[in-house]
């Protein structure tokens, strides 16, 4: 047996099997710009303003650095072996079966907790036009909605978040020239106010000094949360040696343009006192430029970019469902497909649990957004050192000989993955001293606590299950 057929058979081949294979080149782009594009941005980015000063650009900026490192890991991983439910099947392989069981169902919790964050946030940009409508019934019609199109086909799922992608990317550069126009000729009713210098004339760069700017990575990490959804793809597009790895390299440029750009520009044409906490920074800015109807399209866009990652949410976490169970590591009633090959039960499941979102929504409208993602933000945190730590370790096996090397190896080695290792670490530490977020790591004690004591019964069931990976034979 080969190193590579060991490589193989460690997965589950039908975590794989009956999925179609539905997902083009221009799908998997936009799923993977659109995921760089999210709530954490046009919603999220208020609070932080606020928080943070003009200074959040470089937080933007250095985030972005570190998610580069991940995906270039990710993508040296997803070329070595290709396969749905990614992040699982590496941390299966390379730490165990534990880890595999562990980052499943964490990155499962992830994207439910993410997809109420969403509904959530959608629910705040209808109330900007229909402010009678409570936040719950509008977060309840868009989850029925969703769940409807994803049960439909992958195809469906891909062509309505191409258009969703399309329509954020669309207006963001649309965004970005119009600022641009008002800086240079100044047009509107920002044109006598907007200047660059509005980057540092209202007490400096850092004006809560460089702590409070600090502070605000966990958010600004949120905001990045799902760029890793190309790697659940990958068992589902139609050609992925050649599209993750352009999806990936593709990332730096869309994180300049979309985060830091965006940012900048929109800093510069209103001044960052006048951004709250709960209001779309780019609804803002829309409406202190004076467009007519202007505020009233961002808002149309924004509410589309948290349906997308909502959508994004849903097709992930049945696909992470199918893959826990065919490592025996869930109910078996989630391997199976529906007519339209989709993990139907998976995500019906997934959605009654996105449902406890419409609940908070019902209860503590004004606090749930805080509440899930900084959840999220805690469960997207280890999927990522997951991906970092599965990725030395595979380097390790490849520089053994142990393993062969994938053709989209990371630059730097492993030594960028060590970095990321480091920064995560570091923002978790900032979660820990935060009293308004920490609560997701009381709520990951639990999480994991209640993993553990389900790993205890599977063992039980199935001793075989905690030994099930063979060791990767020599090279050659």
């Amino acid at each position: 047996m080969t190193s590579a057929q060991v490589g193989t058979d460690k997965a589950p081949q039908g975590a794989e099997e009956g999925y179609e294979r539905g997902l083009g080149s221009r799908q998997v782009q936009m799923i993977a710009i659109g995921g760089a594009i999210g709530v954490g941005l046009f919603l999220g980015a208020g609070a932080n303003i606020a928080k943070a000063g003009p200074s959040l650009i470089l937080m933007y900026a250095l985030a972005g650095v570190i998610i580069f490192f991940i995906m270039r890991a990710l993508g040296e991983l997803l070329l070595y072996r290709p396969v749905s439910g990614s992040f699982a099947e590496y941390s299966r392989e390379f730490l165990g079966p534990f880890f595999g069981y562990f980052t499943g169902w964490t990155y499962w919790l992830m994207w439910v907790v993410t997809g109420m964050a969403e509904l959530t946030a959608a629910a705040i940009y209808v109330n900007y036009w229909f402010p009678q409508i409570p936040q719950w019934v509008t977060a309840l019609v868009f989850l029925v909605v969703l769940f409807g199109v994803n049960l439909i086909s992958v195809k469906l799922f891909g062509e309505l978040e191409f258009w969703f992608s399309m329509v954020k990317v669309t207006a963001l550069i649309g965004m970005i020239v119009i600022g641009l126009g008002v800086l240079t000729f100044g047009f509107s009713q920002a044109g006598d106010t907007a200047a660059v210098s509005n980057l540092w004339a209202f007490d400096g760069f850092f004006p809560k000094g460089i702590g409070s700017s600090l502070m605000t990575l966990q958010g600004v990490m949120f905001a990045y949360l799902a760029v890793e959804l190309v790697g659940v793809t990958a068992g589902e597009s139609e050609d992925p040696e050649k599209t993750l790895p352009k999806a990936i390299n593709t990332l730096p440029w869309r994180i300049a343009l979309f985060y830091v750009g965006a940012l900048t520009v929109i800093l510069c044409v209103v001044k960052w006192t006048e951004f709250a906490e709960g209001v779309s920074p780019f609804v803002a800015a829309f409406a202190k430029i004076g467009i007519p109807a202007g505020a009233g399209i961002v808002n149309f866009v924004v509410l589309t970019a948290a349906l997308s990652s909502c959508n994004s949410g849903m097709y992930s976490t049945g696909r992470m469902l199918r893959n826990l169970a065919e490592s025996g590591e869930a109910p078996g009633a989630f391997k199976k497909l529906s007519s339209t090959k989709t993990p139907a039960f998976g995500i019906t499941v997934s959605v009654l649990f996105m449902g406890i979102g419409v609940v908070l929504n019902y209860v503590v409208p004004e606090k749930a957004f805080g509440y899930v993602t900084s959840v999220a933000t805690a469960a997207g945190i280890w999927t990522w050192l997951m991906i970092l730590v599965s990725h030395v370790l595979y380097r390790r096996a490849v520089d053994a000989g142990r393993l062969p090397a994938s053709a989209f190896p990371a630059p730097g080695g492993a030594k960028c993955s060590y970095v990321a290792i480091a920064f995560l670490l570091f923002v978790t530490g900032l979660i820990a001293i935060d009293a308004d977020s920490r609560i997701c790591l009381y709520v990951m004690a639990g999480w994991a606590v209640a993993l553990g004591i389900g790993w205890a019964v599977l063992k039980s069931r199935n001793p075989q299950i905690a030994d099930r990976a063979p060791e990767p034979e020599k090279v050659g």
